[in-house]
C-alpha cells in the first residue's frame, strides 16, 4: 500500500462518502426521512421535497445534472471520479483496509498465501470473510433502507419479521457487495465499466492526469546499476517498480496513459517516497496535463469547459426555478370513458370523474373541490371536505352535475381544489363534460 497525502486523501473521501451512505436513512426532517423512495405508495422524499409519479420529470433532470457534471469534471480533471469517488473504488478501498486488518500487509499476505492450511490460515482466512459479509450485509439493508424507513427495517430484520422482498434485496446487493470489491474489484474497473471506453472523448490537450516524466526520468537503471555505471549519466527513475506494484490495475504508468488508469494516484504516493529515499525531488510521476509536458500552460476555460459550465448552470438554474414554482398540491381530472352522461330522472345530467389529490407539503391539510364552466356556471359535486396527510395521494371517484341542461354538447369545466387551511394552495384542471344537447 502506498501511503501520501494522495492516500490519505482516498481516505479521507472513503469515510466522507461511506458515511453519507449510511447515515442518510436515519436523518428525519419533520418526521420523514431525508432520503425515502417510498414505492408502495408512490412517494419520493428528497431532502425535505416530497416527490410524486407527476414529478418523476425533477428526478430524470437531476440524473441529467448529475451526467453532466460528470462530464464537467472529467474535461477539467480527468478520471478523479475513479479514484476518490466511484462505488466501485470506494467499497473497494474499505475491503481492503479490513483485508490488511485481518492478514497484514502485502508480504504478510503473499506468505499467507503459500502457507499450508491449518488453523492459523483458516483462522485469517476465515475473519477476513466474516469481516467483509458482516460489512455486505449492512451495506445491503442500507441499500434496501432507501426503500423502507430504516428505523423499521433493521429492527424487523433482527428479529426476524423482515418481509420476502426486503429481505431478498438486502441479500442480493449484499452478495454483489461482496462479490465486486471483495473479489473482482479492478477487473470491474477495467472489463465491465464503460465509463473507461468513452472517457476519451471528453479529454483534451488541458486535462489533467496523472504522468511519467520520460525526459527526467530516462534513461532508468536501479542504484546498484548505477553506483557501478560511475559518473554515466542516468535518468531519475531507479526502476524500483514500486509505482506498479502499488497500481490498483495493474499498469505501468511509465508507459504512457492508458484506460485502465483510474487516477487514484497511488503510483505518485510510492514514487515521491522513493524520490525522498534517494535524495530527489519529488514529481516523477504527478499530476500534469498534455499541454504543460508540451511546455505550455494549462488552460481551465476553454471551449469545452465553458460550453459544459454553461450548460450545467443552465440545468441546475432550471432545476432550482422548477422546484420553487412547483405547488405542493397535485390534482389530476380524468373523466369515465365508460359512459358519456347519465341523464337523472329530475332531467339533470352527470358525468362521473376520477380524481386524484395528492398533498405534498410537509403538513396535512383540509380541501374542497369546486366545479364551473368558463361562464361561471357552479356544477353540483359530491366531494365534501378532504383531509389529506402530508405526502398523501388519494383517488376518489366524482360525480357532477349540471343545475340545468347545458346548450352545448360538450362544455369545459374547472375543476379546483383548495386548501381551506391554506388559501394559497390551490390547482385548477380542467375536464370535459358532456350533455348530449345537439348544438
Amino acid at each position: 500500500m502506498a501511503h501520501g497525502r494522495y492516500a490519505r486523501l482516498r481516505v479521507a473521501a472513503m469515510l466522507a462518502l461511506l458515511g453519507l451512505y449510511y447515515l442518510l436513512p436515519w436523518i428525519t426532517v419533520g418526521g420523514q426521512p431525508l432520503v425515502l423512495l417510498d414505492l408502495p405508495h408512490r412517494r419520493f422524499h428528497v431532502f425535505g421535497l416530497t416527490l410524486m409519479p407527476q414529478d418523476l420529470y425533477l428526478l430524470a433532470w437531476l440524473l441529467v445534472i448529475a451526467a453532466l457534471t460528470l462530464f464537467l469534471f472529467t474535461a477539467l480533471a480527468g478520471r478523479l471520479w475513479c479514484g476518490y469517488a466511484c462505488p466501485q473504488t470506494v467499497w473497494t478501498e474499505a475491503f481492503l483496509w479490513m483485508e490488511r486488518l485481518v492478514e497484514g500487509e502485502r508480504h504478510a499476505r503473499l506468505k499467507l498465501d503459500a502457507a499450508p492450511w491449518g488453523a492459523h490460515k483458516i483462522l485469517r482466512r476465515g475473519g477476513r470473510h466474516l469481516l467483509w459479509a458482516a460489512f455486505s450485509l449492512l451495506t445491503g439493508l442500507t441499500f434496501v433502507a432507501y426503500f423502507v424507513p430504516a428505523r423499521e427495517l433493521f429492527p424487523a430484520f433482527l428479529t426476524g419479521t423482515v418481509g420476502g422482498w426486503a429481505l431478498f434485496w438486502s441479500l442480493f446487493y449484499g452478495f454483489a457487495t461482496w462479490g465486486n470489491a471483495g473479489f473482482l474489484r479492478e477487473q470491474v474497473c477495467k472489463y465491465m465499466c464503460p465509463y473507461a471506453r468513452f472517457q476519451s472523448s471528453m479529454f483534451d490537450r488541458h486535462t489533467l492526469l496523472i504522468a511519467y516524466d520520460g525526459k527526467r526520468g530516462e534513461p532508468r537503471k536501479s542504484l546498484a546499476r548505477k553506483a557501478a555505471a560511475g559518473t554515466q549519466s542516468r535518468g531519475a527513475c531507479v526502476d524500483c517498480s514500486l509505482c506498479v506494484q502499488v497500481c490498483p490495475t495493474g499498469i505501468d504508468i511509465r508507459q504512457g496513459l492508458q484506460y485502465e488508469c483510474i487516477a487514484c494516484a497511488a503510483c505518485i504516493d510510492a514514487c515521491d517516497n522513493v524520490m525522498d529515499s534517494v535524495g530527489q525531488p519529488r514529481g516523477l510521476i504527478r499530476y500534469t496535463s498534455s499541454a504543460r509536458e508540451e511546455g505550455l500552460a494549462t488552460k481551465l476555460l476553454r471551449p469545452r469547459t465553458i460550453a459544459y459550465g454553461l450548460l450545467w448552470l443552465l440545468l441546475c438554474g432550471g432545476f432550482v426555478a422548477m422546484v420553487a414554482l412547483r405547488s405542493p398540491l397535485q390534482l389530476d381530472v380524468m373523466r369515465d370513458r365508460h359512459s358519456l352522461y347519465r341523464q337523472l330522472p329530475d332531467g339533470r345530467v352527470e358525468n362521473l370523474y376520477t380524481v386524484k389529490l395528492a398533498n405534498a407539503s410537509a403538513d396535512a391539510h383540509r380541501f374542497r373541490i369546486e366545479v364551473r364552466d368558463r361562464q361561471g356556471r357552479v356544477y353540483e359535486a359530491d366531494a365534501g371536505e378532504i383531509t389529506l396527510a402530508p405526502g398523501e395521494l388519494r383517488s376518489l371517484v366524482l360525480p357532477v352535475r349540471a343545475a340545468e341542461r347545458p346548450a352545448e354538447a360538450v362544455t369545459t369545466l374547472l375543476f379546483t381544489a383548495s386548501a381551506i387551511d391554506a388559501p394559497r394552495l390551490r390547482r385548477e384542471r380542467e375536464a370535459r363534460f358532456l350533455s348530449g344537447a345537439q348544438p
